[in-house]
């Protein structure tokens, strides 16, 4: 079941540990490269802040960005900032973020995201969550996919295999640490089926396309190339 008030409370703790890490770092540093290929840390920045914001804009109804276009030229814009520019506006668009979610509201309701994508209002604090602990590894300043909350990996992982569920150019496959399993992939109807095993952290990686599964194992095939997110 979907707790938004927790997700929330997690969300917050989340930005306080990537606020914390980055005010470590320098005006230069923002400038150089993050773990995303063409951006800085600063785009990185940038696009946390400015996803807090279309998240806002999700919970009161209105699009989420006005164009995809929109949405790039914003990030380019305040990726050159200073270090103490980024944390402020991350900060801010933060609270901004929080005190939406704490509107009274129909948490049941639909609610519509970039592309036609919808979803219910409930998990828009988790889909948050996802943006500030996958893009706090990305910035490359210490925090690995092994520091990730246990209990936020596993929910990924799950989020991330139904989302290729089903998928056309994806085989059948079972994800597994061993212990748990998610299935994903087309629909297996009785054929071979792909099994991919490994610590969560390597299977949340590879599922996030933040990892190249070269630390996983792979039976029954070859390791599925995964569509991007």
């Amino acid at each position: 079941m979907i707790d938004h008030v927790c997700d929330l409370a997690s969300v917050r703790d989340a930005t306080d540990r990537l606020l914390i890490a980055a005010a470590a770092l320098d005006n230069a540093s923002v400038t150089e490269s993050s773990r995303l290929p063409g951006w800085s840390r600063g785009h990185v920045l940038a696009h946390l802040a400015r996803n807090a914001d279309a998240l806002v804009n999700v919970l009161e109804g209105r699009p989420m960005y006005t164009t995809g276009a929109a949405r790039d030229a914003d990030i380019e814009r305040d990726a050159p900032r200073s270090l103490d520019a980024q944390l402020t506006d991350v900060r801010e668009s933060a609270a901004r973020f929080q005190e939406a979610g704490a509107a009274p509201a129909d948490w049941s309701r639909t609610v519509e995201l970039r592309n036609g994508v919808t979803d219910s209002a409930a998990r828009v604090p988790f889909r948050r969550w996802v943006e500030v602990e996958l893009h706090h590894v990305d910035l490359g300043i210490g925090y690995e996919l092994e520091d990730l909350p246990a209990e936020f990996v596993e929910r990924e992982i799950e989020f991330l295999a139904d989302r290729f569920g089903g998928h056309p150019d994806v085989p059948p496959t079972r994800v597994t640490d061993g212990t748990r399993a998610w299935s994903t992939g087309r629909v297996a109807e009785g054929g071979p089926e792909v099994t991919v095993t490994g610590p969560t952290p390597a299977l949340l990686g590879w599922l996030a396309g933040r990892r190249d599964g070269s630390d996983l194992s792979v039976d029954g095939g070859l390791l599925p190339t995964l569509p991007p997110l």
